[in-house]
């Protein structure tokens, strides 16, 4: 580094301002702006600011970084607390800001293991990062119920990189993405000191996978039939204001059966989260005249709240579910839960506070583990609820030896906001990691037919009260992901902490 970069590098305002920013690109690289080549760009800003910095500070700047990402990247918590949750707006700011600066704490622990793995060396903290960043993105998908969402991979669903995603997932991805801004990091340095043959490897390095992903991404990893399965998607854009709202149930069912009414005869037909907001056991009416409706090799699948006894719980409860009805059969429950939207944790001390924490259906419990797949006119089908899309892991698990994947969402929480957008980016990275067809219904936007490569071949727009017809392809087999999982990337990343971290040496006897 030029010394007067260097000295600009030591400023401790000019390191949280870069900091800041590393984490604002992030968010650039995703949808709805798309410019995934960001990316590297914002881990060479981050090294520009934290590469030498001392292991007690490196804390500090993980989450600074975190802060950057997350106070632009998932602003749109704000309006569903805000506009959607009834919660004064000086509170919701202040709930937001508490959900931003806690999510930034494990990009911080990320850059404290960073450091003490690496206490005095740069050349291991270069060649570490990759795996404490993704060993950080893991932990925060399952920590606390997890939240994996701004995963840096998955804005490749459009990049050079898409190919890798059959192969080793988003984790995967967000690591040749890190070493790439390593690469381009490092070059510079080698060239000022003349080591030309350490250039050549590090610029090799760093261009294979980016040269080799767009061959990769031609590979058909699963078969994928060539007759088409027609279906229909009901978007209703019903108001949030009234989704819970008693004096409008009926004109909500009657939404639904009007948007259907010219499509009771296609294979699939579905309606989006909660579409009908009526627990099953209140709902047969419905539920039958739905049956009679529909033609003899016709399934509707619905979003529809589940409330009985539960043997696992021992004791009656609510469940977020999903439901097929006619030429197929198959009740799904939610696994996992949006928290204080779904569940509220500390109940006993929250409910009651503010309105926030008494939303309609905020008692949800999670649904079993193993739950056998929907079926529709004999293909097997695995449903996930909104947030359930976002977890790699769990859809890869879930996809195996499916047809189809669906999702439905109600992402009228999020308004006009960058959420929905990011949402259906992140079921565009799910299908092109498992190889299927994604078939996406919601409330408001952004409905949506996806297929294998992870790209959208139909769509509603969003805020629009519409239909969605067209064709999905049902698909065998697995890609090496679904297999796997993340396992290969995460023992990756725990092989290279093992050999490349420093070892403390033991004192010497005087």
């Amino acid at each position: 580094m030029p010394d007067g970069l260097h000295r600009l590098s030591r400023s401790r305002w000019t390191q949280a301002l870069a900091l800041l920013l590393a984490g604002a690109l992030q968010t650039l690289t995703f949808a709805p702006f798309h410019w995934w080549w960001l990316g590297p760009l914002s881990i060479v800003l981050v090294l520009f600011a934290s590469l030498d910095l001392p292991p007690r500070r490196l804390f500090r700047a993980g989450w600074l970084f975190g802060v950057g990402l997350f106070g632009t990247g998932v602003s749109w918590v704000y309006v569903s607390i805000s506009e959607f949750g009834n919660t004064p707006a000086a509170i919701a700011l202040v709930l937001t800001t508490l959900f931003v600066a806690g999510l930034a704490l494990f990009h911080g622990l990320a850059f404290w293991l960073w450091g003490r793995l690496t206490p005095g060396s740069p050349v291991r903290r270069l060649l570490l990062l990759p795996a404490v960043w993704i060993l950080g993105d893991w932990l925060r998908s399952w920590l606390l119920t997890g939240f994996p969402w701004l995963y840096l991979g998955t804005a490749q669903v459009d990049g050079p990189l898409a190919g890798f995603a059959p192969v080793m997932g988003v984790y995967g991805i967000t690591f040749l993405i890190v070493a790439t801004g390593i690469g381009l990091w490092a070059a510079p340095l080698l060239i000022r000191r003349r080591r030309f043959v350490a250039v050549l490897s590090v610029v090799l390095i760093t261009l294979i996978p980016w040269l080799t992903g767009p061959f990769l991404n031609r590979i058909q990893w699963t078969s994928v039939s060539d007759k088409p399965t027609p279906i229909a998607a009901m978007q209703g854009n019903i108001p949030q204001q009234i989704k819970w709202d008693p004096e409008f149930l009926k004109h909500q069912i009657q939404t639904y059966l009007g948007l259907t009414e010219n499509d009771w005869q296609q294979a699939i037909i579905v309606w989006p989260e909660t579409a009908i907001p009526l627990p099953q056991d209140q709902a047969g009416k419905i539920i039958e005249y739905i049956r009679e409706q529909l033609g003899p090799d016709s399934t509707l699948i619905t979003g529809i709240p589940w409330y009985g006894y539960s043997d696992r719980l021992k004791d009656f409860t609510y469940h977020n579910s999903i439901m097929a009805i006619g030429n197929g059969q198959g009740m799904y429950h939610k696994q996992r839960l949006v928290p204080f939207g779904e569940y509220v944790p500390l109940q006993h001390w929250l409910r009651g506070l503010i309105g926030f924490f008494d939303l309609p259906m905020s008692s949800f419990s999670p649904g079993p583990e193993n739950q056998p797949p929907l079926t529709a006119n004999g293909y097997n089908i695995r449903p996930f609820i909104c947030y359930e899309v976002a977890y790699p892991d769990f859809v890869a698990r879930g996809a195996r030896n499916m047809d189809l994947l669906i999702t439905i969402s109600n992402d009228g929480w999020f308004g006009h906001s960058l959420g929905p957008l990011q949402h259906l980016q992140i079921a565009r990275m799910r299908a092109l990691e498992t190889g299927r067809y994604m078939l996406r219904d919601t409330n408001n936007g952004l409905t949506a037919i996806i297929d294998e490569k992870g790209q959208v071949t139909e769509t509603i727009p969003q805020f629009t009260r519409q239909t969605m017809r067209g064709d999905v392809y049902m698909a065998t087999g697995a890609t090496p992901y679904m297999l796997s999982g993340s396992w290969p990337a995460l023992t990756l990343a725990v092989i290279l902490i093992v050999f490349i971290r420093e070892r403390r040496q033991p004192p010497q006897p005087a």
